[in-house]
């Protein structure tokens, strides 16, 4: 018998046996978000979300960490507690009030960010007990992998997770994970004793976003970590007194309450959430200590200004910099910092992790070799009596053998005389996908270039410790003085010199997958060091080019100065190379909006875009049409930046 007919369309190819769980994942956490159009991606990466630049949830992006083939109920309990927590946070969140009302201090804007956190992440558990213990796992895992188990002291022990997870436990019912009891052990007598009250009043505000960030403006008050005074919000109200004949700005005003009332009730539908773009997405893998830092390195630049806010009379001045102290200060090799096994080692994780990346990059790397070679207007200097063999010539000899040998030599070209600098951005935040794919880049980079002549150095900038090192240790040793600059312990490292062949250097890359190496980020100092570098190089022609996902951070120095004091610094430097210098300068942001700083730049949202970024721009100043570099001015040799270069 023919078999019966159906109307069901026979499949184009067998899929992977993940997919129908990945279909339904990202269905539930449209329905959850209420957004028909998220754009759901599954990535071996971090979650993160990025929301729609209008504002609404229509247009927002979701990445969620990609399952493994063979899934375990563990992994799939840890997927969905991602999935949970990011749409429940574009149901729950409105960020706008958020950075309203968050405090200026970045250890203050930690906290508060993670109650936020704890907050939204409580509507859902006290709604759908799934919801509870998908996020439950996923903390669960999160904590385990930061090996917070371990921890035997407070200053290991980050405060903010701590208020997260007994707010949690007040709002919700549900105990701290098990990796994460010693944290909360750790601080809970501390806290109960001076913000108990305060943990008490929160669960009777959960539903109400903007109570709940007023309590918490006093609960971080009470803890000495911010004032309880919540942010003036009359200055809207006055605004529109003095201009009542307008009847549109009412109505906008009347919305815009309405707004609010309907962010408040969509609040009570469901909610949780792990990960918004400031950093607590980053923080689902980031070691204990390194989640303050990594608030600037999601996809929010809104959240970035908010917490270093600037003004027009501070963008203006940036030479009164300086460092407490460089007495700790270190400029190393790659190699200095790990034996030459490990080093080993660890390039050859590097290597397996981004296999298809390598192909991806090498054939932009290729084209780009393929355009610098074309402009190559090729010419050689014949009949020399030294040099390379002229095949040409031969017939001569064989002819008549009292000829003598002819050679010849090419003549050098302008492009040739170049160098240039990698500075890549080795702060906390990078860790992941965007160090190891900037990694990667740097390296087939490096190699494409020098077929080409051209000489690479490939130079990287973190902090030697968490939250100040030994700086901060002697500013407290020696009284706490005012306004003490730049308190923590700089480390600068050599990859690749610009002398040094790829082959001897291509190992060192992979220092950058080391566990602990990525610490903070201070910009300023790290373009003025490698651009000091440059100006001693002989090259006529010398490119600097800075890749990095963020704005400058280190909280030890931001906790006892202005908040845009690293910011405006950087700014500072950046004016003097590109006005002064012969340097010509370039920037690329991950996931960060460096515009607002470089004039020359570009901003990729993506790490895996960064390879054709790097090669885009690299193109665009060997091509033929660049313009020349400026000259170098008396002016900038004499008058030096904030800090010599080591």
């Amino acid at each position: 018998m023919p078999p019966a007919p159906t109307n069901r369309r026979p499949p184009s190819a067998k899929e992977a046996p993940q997919e129908p769980f990945k279909r339904a994942v990202a269905g539930c956490m449209r329905a959850m978000a209420r957004s028909p159009g998220l754009d759901v991606i599954f990535a071996p990466e971090r979650p993160s979300l990025v929301a729609a630049p209008s504002g609404s949830n229509e247009g927002a992006k979701a990445r969620l960490t990609e399952p493994p083939r063979k899934l375990t109920p563990k992994d799939a309990a840890i997927l969905r507690g991602q999935s949970d927590s990011l749409a429940l946070r574009l149901a729950c969140h409105d960020d706008a009030l958020h950075r309203r009302y968050a405090p200026d201090s970045p250890d203050a804007r930690a906290a508060f960010d993670a109650l936020e956190q704890a907050r939204c992440e409580s509507i859902g558990a006290r709604r759908m007990a799934g919801v509870a213990a998908n996020i439950g796992a996923m903390l669960d895992d999160r904590y385990q992998r930061a090996h917070a188990a371990e921890i035997s002291s407070r200053e290991d022990a980050p405060l903010e997770d701590a208020l997260a997870l007994l707010a949690r436990q007040r709002l919700a019912g549900v105990n701290p994970p098990p990796h994460a009891e010693k944290i909360v052990d750790l601080w809970r007598d501390a806290i109960e004793d001076r913000a108990g009250a305060d943990l008490d009043r929160l669960s009777g505000a959960v539903e109400d976003q903007r109570l709940f960030a007023q309590i918490v403006r006093e609960l971080l008050s009470h803890l000495d970590m911010a004032t309880g005074e919540a942010p003036d919000e009359t200055s809207a109200d006055e605004e529109s007194e003095e201009a009542p004949q307008n009847p549109d700005e009412s109505e906008s005003e009347d919305k815009d309450e309405e707004e609010s009332k309907s962010a408040a009730e969509m609040e009570t539908a469901l909610a949780a959430d792990e990960a918004s773009e400031e950093g607590e997405s980053d923080s689902a893998e980031a070691p204990y200590g390194e989640t303050e830092q990594e608030s600037d390195a999601g996809d929010s630049e809104e959240a970035a200004e908010a917490q270093r806010p600037t003004t027009p009379s501070a963008e203006r001045s940036g030479a009164d910099y300086h460092a407490y102290t460089t007495r700790f200060d270190e400029t190393v090799r790659a190699e200095e910092l790990c034996d030459m096994e490990e080093l080993d080692r660890l390039r050859a994780y590097l290597d397996k992790q981004l296999l298809h990346l390598t192909s991806v990059v090498g054939r932009l790397a290729n084209r780009l070799q393929r355009r610098l070679m074309a402009q190559q207007s090729r010419s050689w200097e014949f009949d020399l009596e030294e040099g390379m063999l002229d095949p040409a010539r031969l017939p001569r000899v064989i002819i008549d053998p009292q000829q003598a040998l002819s050679f010849k030599r090419e003549k050098d070209m302008d492009f040739r005389d170049t160098v240039v600098t990698l500075l890549l951005d080795n702060s906390g935040s990078m860790r992941g996908r965007p160090i190891t794919v900037a990694a990667t880049c740097a390296d087939i980079l490096a190699r494409t270039l020098e077929r080409c002549g051209v000489k690479v150095e490939i130079l990287g900038f973190t902090t030697r410790a968490w939250k100040g090192g030994q700086s901060r240790e002697a500013w407290i040793a020696e009284g706490k003085k005012p306004s003490p600059g730049r308190l923590n312990d700089i480390r600068h490292i050599i990859y690749k010199s610009a002398d040094a062949p790829w082959r001897r250097a291509r190992r060192n890359l992979g220092l950058m997958m080391r566990e602990g190496l990525l610490k903070e980020n201070i910009d300023g100092e790290a373009l003025d060091w490698a651009h000091r570098r440059l100006l001693a190089r002989t090259e006529q022609r010398r490119i600097l080019m800075m890749i990095s996902d963020g704005a400058p951070v280190d909280d030890s120095t931001l906790s006892v100065n202005p908040g845009n004091y690293l910011e405006r610094h950087l700014r500072h430097v950046i004016h003097e190379i590109e006005t002064k210098s012969p340097v010509e300068l370039i920037a690329i942001g991950i996931g960060h909006d460096v515009t607002r700083y470089y004039r020359r730049a570009v901003t990729i949202i993506d790490a895996e875009e960064l390879g054709g970024a790097m090669t885009e721009k690299l193109a665009e100043l060997f091509s033929e049409n660049a313009a020349p570099p400026p000259p170098a001015s008396r002016e900038f040799r004499a008058a030096p930046l904030a800090r010599a270069a080591h």
